[in-house]
């Protein structure tokens, strides 16, 4: 049975190399590369892949946030994410919004091709990297912040206002200061700069440019 796979990657080198490798393999179809998360949203019924290989950190619509769109359009859809990010903010909060796997750019393309069998399988696939970053670790006590409000975070972080993360989500702006509040009394911070920081000391801005 062949897997159709589709390619989300804003760097062109990135997408046609992995293009050229997985087409070597009888068993994937490459049904397209695409260049914007927000592509992949609206081409997702058209295009039918079986997986697809998503960048995390696209200019545009993010991969955290086109995973959610995808897959509320597509469910069967599963969703690997590309990423040079290793943190486990990235990983986890990846997993959450609904990809299946996380593979780091830099994997031979073998373990690209055994992520795919394994989600395709019912699987979920994390290469070594990434389980290395995910092993327990003491934790601080804090109260734990849902998928929602660490995408919130990701977004208030980066400078972003209450009413432009609201037109990004899609929700109220009542709902982000909600989840605003809700996000400091956990982290136990009261300014945004504070936000801004605890993102930056746990590799929650790595790559965005900030």
């Amino acid at each position: 049975m062949t897997t159709r796979v589709l390619i989300v990657d804003d760097h062109p080198m990135v997408a046609e190399g992995i293009q050229s490798l997985l087409e070597s393999y009888d068993d994937i179809d490459v049904v397209g590369t695409l260049g914007q998360a927000q592509e992949a949203v609206d081409r997702v019924n058209e295009l039918a892949p079986d997986v697809i290989l998503l960048d995390l950190n696209m200019p545009g619509l993010s991969g955290l946030n086109a995973t959610e769109m995808i897959l509320e359009e597509r469910p069967q859809t599963r969703i690997v994410i590309l990423s040079m990010h290793d943190s486990p903010e990235y990983i986890s909060t990846a997993l959450s919004h609904g990809a299946r796997g996380y593979i780091l750019k830099d994997v031979p393309t073998e373990e690209i091709y055994t992520a795919i069998q394994t989600v395709m399988a019912g699987g979920e696939y994390l290469c070594t990297g990434a389980k290395g970053s995910l092993q327990p670790k003491i934790s601080d006590g804090r109260e734990p912040l849902t998928s929602r409000e660490q995408t919130i975070l990701l977004e208030l972080a980066q400078g972003q206002s209450n009413k432009d993360v609201a037109n990004t989500l899609n929700i109220s702006v009542r709902t982000v200061e909600t989840h605003r509040k809700n996000i400091k009394r956990k982290l136990g911070i009261s300014s945004t700069a504070g936000l801004t920081r605890y993102a930056l000391e746990h590799g929650v801005l790595q790559g965005t440019g900030i």
